[in-house]
This record gives C-alpha cells, sequence and structure tokens, in this order.
C-alpha cells in the first residue's frame, strides 16, 4: 500500500488510498526567520506519519511523534499532535502540505480559532527515488522551520 501512497503525493492527489507514510529523522536543524538557531541536533529521534485523513476529510494527516521518550507532563510522545493537510505544490521532487481547519478541542477549551488553525503548520517533503529523504516543518505563526533529516 505504501507506494501507492507515495505516488499519491507525489502525483498531488488529496484523496490518497488508505494508508500511512512513515519518516524516521535522527537529526534537526531549527531555523527562525531564515537564520540557523540550533545547529544540528544529532540523536534526536522523531518520526513523521504522514496518513489519508484520519476524520475522512480530504488530503493527509501529519503527526510528529518523539521517539525518545513521553513528555514529562502529559505522559505520550507526541511532539505534535495531528493536523490536518492538504497538497498546496508539487514542484520537481519538492511536495508542499499546508495545513487546514482548526482543533476544535482547543476551540471548545477557549483558544482563539486563529492559535487554534491548522493553517499554521505546514510541510514540505523532499522526495528522491520515490522516498522521502528529508521534510521541513514550517510554524508560519511563528515564523519558524525545523528541517529533519534522516
Amino acid at each position: 500500500m505504501e507506494n501507492k501512497f507515495i505516488f499519491s503525493l507525489i502525483n498531488g492527489k488529496n484523496n490518497p488510498p488508505q494508508g500511512s507514510l512513515i519518516f524516521d529523522s535522527n537529526d534537526h536543524i531549527r531555523f527562525q526567520n531564515g537564520q540557523n538557531i540550533s545547529g544540528h541536533n544529532y540523536n534526536c529521534h522523531r518520526r513523521f506519519v504522514i496518513e489519508k485523513n484520519i476524520e475522512g476529510k480530504e488530503g493527509y494527516t501529519v503527526t510528529l511523534y518523539n521517539l525518545d521518550g513521553n513528555h514529562p507532563i502529559w505522559q505520550n510522545n507526541i511532539q505534535m499532535a495531528p493536523k490536518s493537510m492538504k497538497i498546496i505544490n508539487v514542484t520537481n521532487n519538492l511536495i508542499e502540505l499546508r495545513g487546514y481547519g482548526y482543533d476544535e478541542n482547543a476551540v471548545a477549551m477557549g483558544v482563539p480559532i486563529d492559535v487554534a488553525s491548522f493553517a499554521n503548520y505546514g510541510i514540505i517533503l523532499l522526495v528522491e527515488d520515490h522516498i522521502i529523504s528529508r521534510i521541513q516543518l514550517n510554524l508560519f505563526d511563528r515564523n519558524v522551520s525545523i528541517v529533519y533529516l534522516s
């Protein structure tokens, strides 16, 4: 199933087949306002899971996990909660997805909708030989990009 799934991404299709794609990273670099502010973070193990939208909507669900252990407060290893995203651009070997919708639970707790918006998030996949070799996570509301390397 993964082959059909990666092909739906490569071909810019926002109605993928069932399935998922996993990208594991052991290094990342953080950029703020376009400036490298962290250098390499070797041995920081993260996992992106990109899957058919889990709410049955158009597009994909993107979740980021911390493989180094659970968070001390919320006791799970979710680094970035699931976000609904759609492909907005495919150019050569880059696939760009942008969040849409919002976190309904956050809004129910009183978080302003612009803060709970998934549009604050996006990813860019670098695909080489039908394999993801790098993912850039963009946090648009903070002008932060984190490049995850394998």
